[in-house]
């Protein structure tokens, strides 16, 4: 969305409808926060309502919220809203004590709480105001919400509002012919790959290999193929590889080399000895209108030997900062969102669409797919989605290392440093003005 396409916020209707666009779902049983920047909206925060326990005492509470809404050090005011029942919103409010607690501490950090709202499931109302000639009870339709001027905008330039992260993203549908003939040959490719793992010039492969299937996902819908599929998946197991694509995709190819490098897992360090054995690639499925490779070997995948391995032929940046880094970044450092300065959000947004894909398959690669696409919504400061995309690689395979770690980060409230930072954070939408 560009500056001149900047949605304008009419009324307490206009914001309220923007929170479940922004979060990517309609809350429940939270208290949503938004930063502002003079009039126009920031950061979204979603936390789960506390229990009566907090609520007597909503002190520490209150400062979660002010630390996290410091994060966005802009910020010279903010907007809150509950989402509750309609039973708990009626005065006297089980939350209107926490409404004032969060009011009071984040006006003496700087950010004084310009409005607050309680939003039930049919009707809503502000919660500042006491007077009933102004705010009568009930309050007013959510209806009015959902018909706003904003969230006709919103859906009319392609935003949706989906499922509760703990509902889960919506399974892809996949024919259990195809499911069965990816599984059938993700096992070839793990038994050829598995002696590989170590191998500098397959480690360049694979990675040629998912830089040219990210360039090319943006441009279409995805189609899916039983070889390519299934080696994607048998990638994602050899967590050499699993890393090293999550790196290239944000801080770019150099980076997840040189880490590979630094971390010593190649056979050959010095990269000057030849290995023959690079295992044939399938080809990636041709864009709109191209015809695909017929030569022989393996069924859909180019021929055995040195050509096996494609061209290294140059691939168009993308223009971001990413790409710019004088020095790669290192594992950790992507890893925790504090280098590159920017990551490439364009290829992280492909990464994240091919995950969900291969994740629909099941099994223990699913739940490598779902610990990235965790890490992609933490990236982006989308805490539930993460939360939920990481609780579900734990199902699938406990004890998963990666998808610990991270949930421990998710759940102590850890910002990535790229959602810190409003010059290098996500943005789904450019800046909203609150009002006219």
């Amino acid at each position: 969305m560009t500056a001149s396409e900047r949605l304008t916020v009419r009324g307490p209707e206009d914001i309220l409808s923007f929170i479940p666009h922004s979060l990517g779902y309609w809350p429940a049983s939270s208290l949503v926060a938004i930063t502002l920047h003079g009039t126009r909206l920031g950061a979204t925060l979603r936390l789960d309502l506390p229990g009566p326990d907090i609520q007597a005492d909503p002190a520490g509470f209150a400062g979660a919220v002010r630390s996290y809404l410091e994060s966005d050090q802009e910020a010279d005011g903010s907007l809150l809203a509950v989402f509750t029942s309609d039973a708990m919103m009626a005065p006297p409010s089980a939350y209107h004590r926490l409404v004032l607690v969060v009011q009071s501490v984040l006006g003496r950090a700087g950010m004084p709480v310009r409005d607050a709202w309680f939003v039930g499931e049919k009707y809503w109302r502000d919660a500042l105001c006491a007077d009933p000639s102004c705010c009568p009870l009930p309050g007013r339709p959510v209806q009015q919400i959902r018909d706003s001027t904003l969230n006709t905008e919103m859906v009319y330039r392609g935003s949706s509002v989906g499922p509760a992260p703990a509902a889960g993203p919506p399974a892809a549908a996949v024919p259990a012919i195809h499911r069965a003939a990816v599984l059938q040959a993700q096992a070839g490719w793990e038994e050829e790959l598995g002696r590989l793992s170590g191998s500098r010039q397959q480690f360049n492969a694979v990675l040629d290999f998912w830089e040219m299937l990210l360039e090319r996902t943006g441009s279409g819908p995805w189609i899916p193929d039983v070889e390519r599929d299934a080696f994607l998946r048998a990638t994602l197991l050899c967590h050499t590889w699993r890393d090293a694509v999550l790196v290239m995709a944000a801080a770019g190819r150099t980076a997840a080399a040189a880490g590979a490098v630094h971390f010593g897992v190649f056979e050959d360090p010095t990269g000057d000895g030849i290995d023959a054995s690079v295992v044939p690639l399938p080809l990636v499925p041709p864009a709109a209108g191209a015809r695909r490779n017929p030569r022989g070997g393996r069924a859909g995948a180019a021929s055995a030997g040195p050509a096996a391995l494609r061209p290294r032929v140059p691939l168009p940046a993308r223009g971001t900062r990413a790409r710019a880094e004088s020095v790669p970044a290192g594992y950790g450092e992507v890893l925790m969102g504090m280098a590159p300065e920017v990551p490439d959000w364009e290829a992280l947004e492909a990464l994240d669409r091919v995950l969900g894909q291969l994740a629909a398959l099941g099994g223990p690669a699913a739940a490598a797919a779902l610990t990235l696409r965790g890490w992609v919504s933490w990236c982006r400061g989308r805490g539930s989605y993460s939360a939920a995309y990481l609780g579900q690689a734990l199902e699938l395979e406990p004890g998963y290392r990666l998808a610990e770690l991270l949930l421990d980060l998710v759940g102590r409230g850890t910002l990535c440093g790229w959602a810190a930072r409003k010059d290098a954070a996500w943005q789904k939408f450019r800046e909203v003005p609150a009002g006219e």
